[in-house]
């Protein structure tokens, strides 16, 4: 039976809405004259720079792609059969969490957090394991999206843990164990940023760059604590190393893709034979 963009078109809706919900809620976080993200409410020893959360916008224009993808065959194959009734669900989590985040309810929305990043990981999974990219279109309206917000849900989490159960930077200095829950966390990202490098012969970059984008901002932030201040610089920098390894893997497997003469047709013989 021929495919036709009408096919699975309920589920297509409900996308198109709950994206624009989830974008609403997102969008007022950002721009909001009370920074809801950032400086309003608990400030931690993990609070990024204000221009952190701005990778908010990046993952809203793909995903805004995502949903017009999915009008197409290939697309809806993806996104329709594949993902299913995982995306809207994974824009209600998302705009609850924001939601309670902005209301400083901390601990709730830590939770929130936790399934958000579990909603995103499954999906995740299903697209990298179940529908390898075809095409420029799976790339960048599928692959790339859910890359990029599965980096940025692992740092929510870590961030939304410590503004929960954390120390307020503002009226507290780092103690020991402050400094030492810091450090972990940082090492876990950074750690994170290393498993998303080495998660397939060419990485995952959008990953990587989410943390080290997330890193760098901690470390352009936080100038109180000189300990966690260059503690952040020393993971944003090995973070990046992974990232540049990604990037570099990543591009040569284009070039090769785009007529680069690979190692095995090196080693062909020049005379013909059986």
């Amino acid at each position: 039976m021929a495919y036709s963009w009408k096919d699975g078109i309920f589920l297509k809706i409900v996308n198109i809405i709950v994206y624009f919900v989830f974008l609403g809620f997102n969008i007022h976080s950002i721009i909001s004259y009370e920074n809801t993200y950032w400086h309003h409410g608990k400030v931690t020893y993990m609070t990024p720079a204000p221009w952190a959360f701005y990778i908010w916008s990046l993952v809203h224009l793909l995903l805004l792609g995502t949903i017009m993808y999915q009008f197409t065959e290939k697309g809806h194959h993806t996104i329709i059969e594949g993902i299913s009734w995982r995306f809207p669900l994974l824009a209600i989590l998302n705009a609850v969490y924001v939601n309670v985040w902005a209301t400083q309810h901390y601990t709730i929305a830590f939770i929130f957090s936790l399934l958000v990043s579990s909603a995103v990981t499954h999906i995740y999974y299903i697209v990298k394991k179940n529908h390898e990219p075809a095409s420029t279109a799976d790339e960048v309206f599928v692959h790339l999206p859910f890359s990029l917000y599965h980096g940025w849900t692992t740092v929510l989490v870590i961030l939304s843990a410590f503004t929960a159960f954390g120390v307020n930077a503002a009226t507290h200095h780092a103690g020991v164990w402050t400094k030492t829950f810091v450090f972990l966390g940082l090492f876990f990202l950074e750690t994170t940023a290393v498993t998303y490098a080495f998660s397939s012969p060419e990485g995952d970059l959008p990953a990587g760059i989410a943390i080290a984008w997330y890193l760098w901002a901690v470390f352009a932030e936080q100038k109180s604590s000189g300990f966690v201040h260059w503690s952040a610089l020393v993971f944003a920098i090995l973070s990046l190393l992974w990232v540049g390894k990604a990037l570099i893997a990543t591009s040569l497997k284009i070039y090769r893709g785009r007529g680069g003469i690979s190692l095995d047709e090196e080693r062909a013989p020049l005379v013909g034979g059986n």
